[in-house]
């Protein structure tokens, strides 16, 4: 089964899909892989990393969205109210921005290098913006 690599920065991340509960979100990420962006830390989101992808022209309905991801959880935000983004929480986290609380769609979770997620986090909060790059491996 196909998963999905993150780098940031140095670090190195494995995600699975969450193929069942969001088919229509992976689907539109797929077309756009690889992503590039910066990740930087998180204004309104607690303890997250979030990468601003606006150039990318991913439109998808909401689906398996939340405001509460758990450390290692990717979501997708759509655009909307806010711009559109990528999420990735590495400790303690609220999905919001300067207009409120948003939800995003969670298409996939860090199943490798989790232990890793700390350090990312100190590296975009000391270190500002860090390269960011998905993309799928078999």
């Amino acid at each position: 089964m196909a998963r999905l690599e993150m780098l940031v920065g140095p670090l190195r991340f494995i995600a699975r899909w969450e193929e069942e509960r969001a088919p229509k979100t992976i689907a539109a990420i797929r077309r756009h892989l690889p992503i590039e962006a910066a990740a930087i830390q998180a204004r309104w989101s607690g303890e997250s990393a979030w990468a601003p992808i606006s150039q990318y022209d991913i439109q998808v309905e909401f689906e398996n969205h939340t405001s509460h991801p758990a450390p290692g959880d990717l979501l997708l935000y759509p655009g909307g109210i806010s711009e559109r983004e990528i999420l990735l929480p590495y400790g303690s986290a609220l999905f919001a921005s300067k207009v409120g609380q948003l939800a995003g769609n969670h298409f996939a979770t860090i199943v490798e290098g989790k232990e890793q997620l700390t350090e990312m986090g100190r590296l975009v909060l000391w270190h500002g913006a860090q390269k960011r790059v998905l993309r799928q491996i078999d």
